[in-house]
């Protein structure tokens, strides 16, 4: 029987997810540390609410929230925890799923922490999972290390951006946070940046049993232009938060720039498209944007020479990065 300070709420948000929701729910009822398990349907007009409405009439731990409109996953999430009461909540995303013990390999390294974080099990979902659980050496993440986790050229196995920690409910009322619901994009990463200049004891370790599937379509690669406006711009509202060591300041200017660089190329897009060239030239606003936007232009025309064009000529889909 799980201790009652390791009762977990897990959230799901979900949107037209009916191929895959069955599989995240069960999932996550396997867990006996799992008291709550929340789903907000997002407006869906497939047959998840069927089949999640068929699970919760024989498993009393689901709960399912019909969302009026499509709001997007940061509302659903909040909309998750405001109907759960659970000390420690955590996101699966609705076409994941968890391994068995993954929570109680989590909680086993939660006392004193706000925050314990695995890295993701990356599979595309066609073969068969190869994983066997081994021993966790949780690591403290710092404000910096987080930042720099989530500059495009910086890659690993823990996909900073994309973590799906335990999260002390505590923690998170006592500061009042809560996603932002204007973003569709980085709303994570928002979330556990606020929360790490806030001075949550946010812990980072190996492979525990999230596992992430791969999928073509994703919000974290398919966005517009106010997508990446909000996540750029949402540093600024951290750097406010309290006085900024050195380090911190320019990891977080590190990391809206690396942002504004994939705004601008979307922006140059678009203005190609308009064929707007005053649009275009705006652009190029400084030089590290100036000097992103050559090299993505020198590879588009490389592309085309080479043959492997038109069709992936200005495209966006290779910019998407842990946000």
């Amino acid at each position: 029987m799980p201790k009652s300070e390791h009762q977990t709420a897990i959230l799901i948000a979900a949107y037209n997810a009916e191929a895959t929701i069955e599989r995240a729910v069960r999932s996550a009822v396997a867990e006996p540390e799992a008291a709550e398990i929340c789903v907000v349907d997002d407006g869906s007009i497939d047959g998840t609410v069927a089949l999640v409405r068929a699970i919760a009439e024989r498993e009393p731990r689901v709960s399912l929230h019909v969302q009026p409109r499509n709001a997007g996953p940061a509302a659903a999430r909040n909309a998750a925890i405001a109907n759960t009461r659970s000390p420690w909540l955590t996101v699966l995303d609705a076409d994941d799923y968890l391994l068995p013990g993954r929570l109680a390999a989590l909680h086993a390294h939660s006392a004193g922490a706000d925050f314990v974080a695995d890295a993701l099990i990356r599979t595309d979902g066609q073969q068969p999972l190869d994983w066997a659980p081994s021993p966790l050496s949780p690591a403290p993440l710092s404000l910096t290390a987080f930042l720099l986790g989530n500059l495009g050229a910086t890659r690993g196995p823990l996909d900073l951006g994309f973590l799906k920690p335990l999260m002390r409910r505590s923690f998170l009322a006592e500061h009042g946070l809560r996603y932002r619901e204007d973003m569709r994009l980085g709303e994570d990463y928002e979330l556990y940046a606020r929360a790490l200049a806030l001075g949550a004891r946010f812990l980072v370790c190996g492979e525990a049993g999230y596992v992430s599937v791969e999928r073509p379509g994703s919000l974290s690669k398919d966005h517009s232009e106010t997508d990446l406006e909000r996540l750029r711009d949402c540093d600024d509202g951290v750097a406010t938060i309290r006085p900024l060591a050195p380090a911190e300041r320019t990891a977080l200017r590190k990391h809206w720039m690396s942002v504004d660089r994939r705004l601008q190329w979307r922006r140059l897009i678009s203005a190609v498209k308009a064929r707007d060239p005053a649009m275009a030239l705006s652009t190029f606003r400084s030089l590290d944007a100036s000097l992103y936007l050559a090299g993505k232009l020198a590879e588009q025309v490389w592309l085309r020479g080479t043959g492997r064009g038109p069709h992936r000529a200005l495209s966006t889909n290779g910019t998407a990065s842990a946000a």
